[in-house]
């Protein structure tokens, strides 16, 4: 057993996530560095809440921040843990409608992870669109731009393989805003390729924190690097962040050449 479910099964569901939010910047770096990247004011979307470690930084900076979390229960907890912030209970996805969502025990903290796509390491969160009669509880799917956001000046989707369609119905309020988006990209979820030329598309071009430094997503390697790298998530959420090098590289940051 991994350390992330062994501590899952001892701790109270709010005192793992105070943990999971003191630990995770060891984790993703980005996130300790928010202040470079994530303008004052305006709204944050922060698309897969989890426990909260993003949405807690996000409020010391937006004047409005949108969590959304497809897991119904962690929703419920986003909701009590940060009353400033607006948590909607659903998918992000580029149609209106309905989704199947299961939880699968893992590495991700005995389940209570963000929604995912087809995931063959870690524990992870199933969502397929409009499946009839699909395993697992149906969730509501919803595009963000139908959200009604105005100045959206960050926009985060760590939703493991669904951020595509994700994008695609988030494009009005993108072409728009030109908000910094930070996406997390994994070969072993979608083909990164389609991702990245949809928003280099939109003016966009992205950039992969690399040793504490800011490099061109252009100049690295990304799914090479996760295909070397991927075993670094066998080790489990707690023995990572206790030790985070070598560190797996998922997350991109996006930003409007405009």
């Amino acid at each position: 057993m991994t350390a992330g479910p062994a501590l899952a099964r001892v701790l109270p569901r709010p005192l793992l996530g105070r943990l999971v939010r003191a630990l995770y910047p060891r984790l993703e770096p980005e996130l300790a560095r928010i202040d470079e990247f994530v303008p004052r004011g305006g709204t944050a979307v922060d698309a897969g809440g989890w426990f909260g470690p993003w949405t807690r930084s996000l409020l010391a900076r937006a004047d409005r921040v949108v969590t959304i979390e497809a897991d119904p229960t962690m929703a419920r907890m986003l909701a009590r843990t940060f009353p400033r912030a607006e948590v909607i209970a659903a998918a992000v996805s580029e149609f209106p409608g309905t989704a199947a969502f299961a939880a699968t025990p893992g590495t991700r903290l005995a389940g209570t992870s963000k929604v995912t796509g087809t995931a063959p390491r870690g524990g992870t969160a199933v969502l397929e669109a409009d499946v009839p009669g699909g395993e697992g509880q149906a969730v509501p799917c919803v595009r963000i731009d139908d959200l009604g956001l105005t100045d959206v000046g960050f926009l985060k989707l760590d939703i493991e393989g669904h951020e595509l369609p994700a994008l695609r119905g988030a494009a009005e309020t993108v072409r728009r805003d030109r908000p910094v988006i930070l996406l997390e990209l994994e070969a072993r979820h979608q083909p990164v390729a389609p991702v990245v030329a949809l928003l280099e598309s939109w003016g966009y071009l992205g950039e992969v924190l690399v040793a504490g430094e800011w490099t061109p997503l252009a100049e690295f390697d990304l799914e090479g690097h996760q295909r070397a790298c991927v075993g670094d998530l066998d080790r489990g959420f707690l023995r990572r962040a206790l030790r985070p090098e070598p560190r797996y590289i998922n997350s991109v940051l996006f930003r409007s050449r405009a």
